[in-house]
């Protein structure tokens, strides 16, 4: 099996240099499509989600104890748009994240590679990038269960380095010692808005509260409709997630009707249950 390949930035951690201006992939391979028991891969349980965890609070990094007064929102940003030969995973927490080569090693234990990384710090916290490749065929990862199965693994392990991070990210109640102390009404968080983006595709902006499993849901909703998903982004913010996709209908970007069947299939899924159904 090929070596971890990583390239940290000088000095290990260095100031943020502004706003990343991300570029267009040059080529995306298009998002397979999910066979029936793909959700089943995603179980809390499934091995693909054993990660290492913190072996003690000693694993934190020293001398940064003044800076839990202030957390910033856990961010877990997968960007499959600016690189056209590798996934994007960015990480954002407080600055006293010393997860980084653990979490390198739960990815590769996913049959990943991390071929580079970087750190940078500004007053929002600690940011790590990762680009991402799989070990099997070099390239940036196709398949929404292994994209998703990324994000929580990540955000499981963040978790055991930063347990403050639970209380602020939906996904604390799965993987965190504390659950969060809000709760978000999915009917008010969610919102859908389709908009055209070039002669051959449309943007799909999706945001909605988190849960395990968001990613393949979306994209299997997307798909059975027979929509394709070129390429895309999912931000875990807190606890809300934030997917921005790039679909297209047959090579052409999606008439007013579909924009519709699109946008209701996807607020008819991601609704809050009534009683009714729930008794069920």
């Amino acid at each position: 099996m090929a070596e971890m390949a990583v390239t940290v930035a000088a000095g290990a951690l260095r100031p943020c240099s502004g706003t990343n201006h991300r570029r267009p992939a040059a080529a995306f391979v298009g998002w397979r499509a999910l066979a029936p028991a793909a959700l089943a891969k995603l179980r809390l349980s499934s091995p693909a989600l054993r990660v290492p965890r913190a072996a003690s609070s000693a694993a934190v990094e020293d001398g940064s104890s003044s800076n839990t007064d202030t957390v910033p929102t856990p961010k877990v940003i997968i960007d499959q748009d600016s690189d056209p030969d590798a996934t994007i995973v960015e990480i954002t927490l407080g600055d006293r994240l010393g997860d980084l080569l653990d979490t390198m090693n739960a990815l590769k234990n996913l049959g990943l590679n991390v071929v580079k990384a970087s750190v940078c710090l500004d007053s929002t916290g600690k940011h790590i990038k990762l680009a991402i490749t799989k070990l099997s065929t070099g390239r940036k990862i196709g398949e929404p269960e292994l994209l998703e199965a990324v994000r929580l693994t990540i955000i499981n392990n963040m978790i055991q380095y930063h347990p403050e991070a639970s209380s602020q990210l939906a996904l604390g109640a799965t993987f965190g010692p504390e659950p969060p102390t809000e709760q978000v009404d999915v009917d008010i968080a969610t919102h859908i808005d389709i908009y055209d983006d070039g002669p051959d595709r449309s943007l799909l902006v999706v945001e909605t509260a988190d849960r395990p499993g968001l990613l393949v849901d979306l994209v299997k909703i997307i798909d059975d409709i027979n929509i394709t998903v070129q390429s895309g982004e999912f931000d875990t913010e807190g606890l809300l997630a934030k997917a921005k996709f790039h679909v297209s209908y047959r090579g052409k970007p999606l008439i007013k009707a579909l924009q519709q069947v699109l946008a209701n299939s996807l607020r008819y899924f991601l609704r809050r249950p009534t009683t009714e159904e729930a008794s069920f």
